[in-house]
């Protein structure tokens, strides 16, 4: 498993190393690379994708993902609005990119890949279980304005940060039937992933099974080279494959995240 921008110094302090560069072994000229405020994947040509994030969601075309960080003070109005307030003060274009807010800090990026003849698979994830949820169980809820459904005021905690994004950089052929399959086979990694390290809902302790504000992205490269697969279920290699990565990354993301809190606390610097 791979922390790429996490260095460990000798008092035992965790230190955010930026900027950094991961670079893919399973899809060529796929970097990830390390910010002062952000984690971006970037690829040479379009990719095609589906995804949960709220700036460029959907099934769309991109060539970058942002994982931006925000505190746990963030007030999350607008967020479509923020992310593309960063964008131009980076200077990045606005289109073709997909952007996702976590709170998690960014030195608990976890990366790790597969490679195989039929396809590469690169999963990019960072867990923050703040606000740990478990689906199928009565909570407290929000509509579509950010208002409780048992009291119609809106509360800035409707979307609070502290979640679990999951990049998942395909370089194969799917059908868009085995896009959403594999998805399906992300989530289920991600809620086995929560179980086996403990992570319970804090409304009503029961086992979470994610949190409120999680995202994905999917992006497959569609290389006319490579077989299509058009299942993406937990009986295929593909989808073992995404398993073991989702649960793998979720994990050593937590991991780091409750060893900064033991080890008191995280800095960042310029090396």
């Amino acid at each position: 498993m791979t922390l790429p921008f996490l260095e460990e110094e000798l008092k035992g302090r965790q230190t955010y190393r930026y900027p950094g560069e991961y670079a893919s072994s399973v899809w060529p000229g796929l970097t990830i690379s390390a910010q002062e405020r952000h984690v971006k994947a970037c690829i040479p040509s379009v990719a095609t994708a589906i995804s949960s994030a709220v700036y460029g969601g959907g099934m769309v075309e991109l060539d970058r993902i942002f994982n931006i960080y925000v505190d746990k003070h963030y007030r999350c109005d607008d967020p479509p609005r923020d992310i593309q307030r960063l964008l131009r003060e980076w200077k990045e274009r606005e289109d073709v990119c997909t952007g996702l807010l976590t709170a998690v800090r960014l030195e608990h990026t976890s990366i790790q890949e597969y490679a195989s003849p039929d396809f590469g698979l690169l999963c990019c994830t960072t867990a923050g279980v703040s606000n740990a949820a478990r689906a199928g169980s009565a909570r407290v809820v929000f509509d579509a304005m950010g208002n409780r459904t048992d009291a119609v005021q809106k509360l800035d905690g409707a979307y609070t940060p502290g979640t679990i994004n999951m990049m998942l950089w395909y370089n194969g052929r799917l059908t868009n039937g085995a896009m959403v399959n594999a998805i399906q086979t992300a989530v289920e990694a991600k809620a086995a992933a929560l179980a086996d390290a403990g992570v319970s809902d804090s409304e009503n302790g029961l086992t979470a099974t994610g949190t409120t504000t999680d995202a994905i992205v999917l992006a497959v490269s569609q290389d006319q080279q490579k077989p299509l697969l058009t299942y993406a279920g937990t009986a295929t290699v593909l989808g073992s494959v995404i398993g073991r990565l989702v649960y793998d990354t979720i994990t050593e993301s937590l991991q780091a995240g409750r060893w900064c809190n033991v080890a008191g606390g995280t800095t960042k610097n310029d090396t």
